[in-house]
């Protein structure tokens, strides 16, 4: 083997590795990058629904690692009420919410029940329509439970 074919040799070979070391790095950020992402609907009065809906998402927390998990919690229609300032679960919602769970109030209902953010647990987080936004996070891959 002559001199300039084993120089043609090793900066191919140089290519091939540093291709194959920027690929498994890429492949090593993309999995580290993606969490589990789920969506919780409460769109019951009642308030065991409530608190079945809030420890789903503790639950998952716990399991998953609150790292590795995205959850956002989205009331609407007759569960709204969960979201009120004077709610039986507001001190949970609130928790919820310092521990990394979203949670959103969907305005279409605020609006047809005569509510105001003034009515609504200072923690949450609004959203235009409760339905819509769980349907656009179904499509970017969200699970979704309903309790």
């Amino acid at each position: 083997m002559n001199k300039q074919t084993l120089i043609r040799f090793i900066a191919t070979s140089l290519v091939g590795v540093a291709l194959a070391t920027s690929a498994l790095a890429q492949a090593k950020l993309d999995k580290a990058s993606q969490l589990a992402k789920v969506v919780i609907q409460v769109s019951d009065a009642e308030p065991a629904k409530w608190n079945l809906a809030l420890n789903n998402a503790k639950n998952v927390q716990e399991e998953l690692g609150v790292k590795n998990v995205e959850i956002e919690i989205v009331a609407y229609g007759p569960g709204i009420g969960m979201l009120k300032f004077d709610a039986p679960a507001a001190s949970r919602v609130g928790d919820a919410v310092k521990a990394g769970i979203k949670v959103v109030a969907c305005e279409n209902t605020m609006r047809a029940q005569k509510l105001t953010k003034a009515d609504m647990n200072a923690e949450v987080g609004y959203v235009s329509a409760g339905v819509v936004e769980i349907m656009q996070r179904q499509a970017q891959g969200w699970a979704y439970i309903r309790p």
